[in-house]
């Protein structure tokens, strides 16, 4: 475990949950800017699927082919080259002139951000503590909620307007920026490569390894069956609401707004939750309450427009609300040499259960001689058991040894740090004045070090690399604060 200064660590995770903000756009406004493409390029909706299926598949194997590499790589490196790609990619899908060079840009699109995706987790798991590790996830986790507020109907806007590539093209800057500030936050992330990593011979093998070990596949089973509940529902509601309530598309932006902006100001007060009652204990309710709404969504009555914003808005924070402690538990589940590859299958995993939710609620759902879409409701009844299915399985999922000991202490100790909170509020002004980033140059074929914030650490009896104690932990030890787990 890296020891870094609050402040450094506050604006490591708001440069991670931007990266990642990024990510979810470019995957996110492709579905409402359908029509505009469909209408482009002369395709069907089932051809423009495709091309939404082509980046969820290729996001999975990419990050199930990265369990193989990515513990053998500075994180920092790998994260800088990877995500320059992920421009490329984004730069590629807008200047595309055909379908299929579309196509085959959605599908690198999915390539390094199916990478991308491990790595940004694999940073959280080395550089936080476990004891802090759930409110660290939730602050990663808005960015679902940035990309609702401002990506999707920013994107939504600008099609309109300058037509379908320009959502890409601001990806494009938007890359441009995030790289040069990460090419100074990111510290360099390299002790995991102190341990003997397995030949390339034996990749394969321990890749199969990695993947039967039961306690990585009760976490993996889980991963699957969330995303299936997930996108059972959510990729049809939009298409539901324009169909059958009468919603303009362009009228589906202030839901994206509103419903953004609730979980924004609710993922970090769930993640607190989770660091102070536990992950799983959080989890099962999170999932519990989400059952209600899934069936109100599925089975929805004629509302006015005003009702749906208020409606959508405690959808999404009900449904991000059980995701985020299920993310905090899965970074516990494997050893630390490991985390990078477990977090890359895992990340495979969350994208092909996606595919598979959305392919499997389409062969549900069809097209009454009206235009409505009917099945939904059966759908919904479906979700709902699948989600009620892994509330049954979580008790399964099982921490390493060393991070179930100090999600003990952590648990028991049922407090979080009131500074602490005032840290994450006051990042984002931080991140926000930190413009005087420099382009560091090798960043793909070798960044340089010593312009990387420096890091310290001291290393536990069994090898394993610990926190350094600093002077706020120490006088928080001191006063009482049972959030300072001991390591060693």
């Amino acid at each position: 475990m890296y020891s870094i200064t609050p402040r450094h660590e506050q604006r490591l995770l708001w440069l991670l949950a931007l990266t990642q903000f990024t990510i979810i756009m470019d995957f996110m406004v492709m579905m409402p800017l359908g029509p505009q493409i469909m209408h482009a390029f002369g395709i069907a909706p089932a051809a423009f699927a495709t091309a939404v299926s082509a980046y969820s598949w290729c996001s999975g194997l990419s990050g199930l082919f990265a369990a193989t590499y990515i513990d053998r790589f500075d994180r920092r490196r790998l994260l800088l080259t990877i995500y320059a790609l992920f421009a490329l990619s984004n730069l590629a899908c807008a200047l595309a002139s055909s379908f299929a060079l579309l196509l085959a840009a959605r599908a690198f699109a999915g390539i390094t951000g199916g990478v991308l995706g491990s790595v940004i987790m694999a940073i959280v798991g080395d550089v936080i503590p476990v004891q802090r590790r759930g409110a660290a996830t939730g602050t990663i986790m808005t960015a679902f909620s940035l990309a609702a507020i401002a990506g999707v109907p920013a994107g939504v806007m600008l099609g309109a307007q300058f037509g379908w590539a320009a959502p890409f093209f601001l990806l494009v800057a938007l890359s441009l920026l995030v790289w040069v500030a990460g090419a100074q936050l990111v510290p360099s992330l390299a002790a995991h490569l102190n341990r003997q990593q397995p030949p390339l011979a034996e990749v394969l093998p321990e890749l199969w390894r990695l993947l039967t070990k039961p306690r990585h596949l009760n976490a993996f089973a889980l991963t699957f069956m969330m995303m299936i509940a997930h996108m059972l529902v959510i990729p049809f509601i939009s298409p539901m609401l324009v169909a059958n309530h009468g919603v303009a598309p362009r009228q589906l932006s202030w839901l994206y707004m509103a419903g953004g902006a609730a979980t924004f100001f609710t993922s970090r007060y769930v993640g607190r939750l989770a660091d102070r009652f536990g992950t799983q204990r959080v989890f099962r309710c999170a999932a519990l309450v989400s059952l209600v709404p899934v069936l109100f969504v599925t089975h929805l009555p004629d509302l006015p427009f005003y009702a749906l914003v208020l409606f959508f808005s405690c959808f999404l924070v009900v449904m991000n609300g059980r995701m985020v402690p299920m993310q905090a538990l899965l970074t516990t589940v494997p050893e630390p040499a490991r985390r990078g590859a477990f977090l890359s299958a895992n990340s495979a995993l969350q994208a092909l259960g996606t595919g598979t939710g959305a392919w499997l609620g389409g062969l549900m759902l069809g097209t009454s001689t009206t235009g409505r879409i009917v099945g939904y409701g059966t759908v919904g009844w479906v979700a709902v058991a699948v989600a009620f299915a892994a509330v049954l399985w979580v008790s399964r999922v099982k921490s390493a040894p060393r991070d179930a000991a100090a999600a003990g202490v952590a648990n028991v100790a049922g407090v979080t740090e009131t500074a602490e909170l005032a840290n994450v509020t006051s990042a984002t002004g931080d991140a926000a004045r930190h413009t005087n980033a420099n382009t560091e140059a090798g960043a793909g074929a070798g960044a340089s070090k010593s312009d990387a914030p420096a890091l310290t650490q001291t290393h536990a009896r069994d090898g394993t690399p610990a926190i350094a104690p600093n002077a706020n932990d120490v006088l928080s030890a001191m006063n009482g604060n049972p959030n300072i787990a001991r390591e060693g």
